[in-house]
């Protein structure tokens, strides 16, 4: 899946936030930014989780 949008340089992470910042505005840009955060929190906390319960599972047998 990764494959097909290739490498990101310097030019292209500059050009995705001026995208950002044009949609989303630069006052609203701090709350996006704590939601992504928490957001990627939430999903390594439910990495982490799944990882202890087939960890668990694998000692079991």
């Amino acid at each position: 899946m990764f494959g097909l949008i290739g490498n990101f340089g310097p030019w292209e992470m500059v050009f995705i936030l001026a995208i950002v910042l044009i949609v989303v505005g630069p006052g609203k840009l701090p709350k996006v930014g704590e939601s992504v955060g928490k957001a990627l929190k939430n999903f390594r906390q439910a990495q982490e989780k799944d990882d202890d319960y087939l960890e668990e599972l694998a000692h079991k047998k």
